[in-house]
């Protein structure tokens, strides 16, 4: 099946584009022109995987392409530096019918983007081929506190920041931090 590249500009699947919320000197430090490897097809997957279920820090870019790097990379490097469809970690296994997805997650605190993003990560995954799961096998939902603006992951259902014990809003709420003084 061939999924055409998402035009810039949209429409995307639901969830996205995220743009990077994580702190501006990271951001900054992306070396122009850098982004992770792009996964065209399995051969790629093959000629990028160093070896089975290493986990990878990956993004799904504008293009709609999957792109990967090695796990302690920051997300954003991996991006380029610009907005993305979906971010996280991801495992692969070989098996007797070739690459398929092990692990994934949507676990990326300079992105922070919603589990909802999954339909862009599915659509990268079946694009290049590989074998994939009917959705992430580890979810984080994230949200800003609007009260001591950190980042918070919300576990067991309970929207409080863990810093101030606000309550946290319900919908994604990550835009990019305030600058400093405002």
């Amino acid at each position: 099946m061939s999924v055409p590249p998402y035009p810039s500009g949209g429409p995307y699947p639901s969830g996205g584009p995220y743009p990077y919320v994580g702190p501006e000197d990271i951001r900054r430090a992306v070396p122009a022109g850098a982004e992770g490897y792009t996964v065209r097809d399995l051969a790629g997957l093959t000629a990028f995987a160093a070896q089975d279920e290493e986990p990878y820090t990956y993004v799904v870019g504008l293009d709609g392409w999957l792109r990967l790097a090695p796990r302690r990379s920051e997300h954003v490097a991996c991006a380029g530096g610009g907005a993305v469809l979906g971010a996280g970690e991801i495992s692969f296994s070989r098996t007797g019918r070739g690459w398929e997805v092990h692990e994934v997650s949507n676990q990326s605190t300079g992105y922070c983007p919603d589990p909802d993003c999954w339909p862009a990560v599915a659509a990268a995954l079946d694009r290049a081929g590989v074998a994939r799961p009917d959705g992430f096998t580890h979810a984080l939902v994230f949200r800003r506190c609007e009260r001591c603006r950190e980042i918070n992951v919300v576990r067991e259902g309970v929207y409080v920041c863990v810093f101030c014990e606000e309550e946290l809003p319900l919908l994604w709420n990550m835009a990019p931090r305030d600058p400093p003084g405002s």
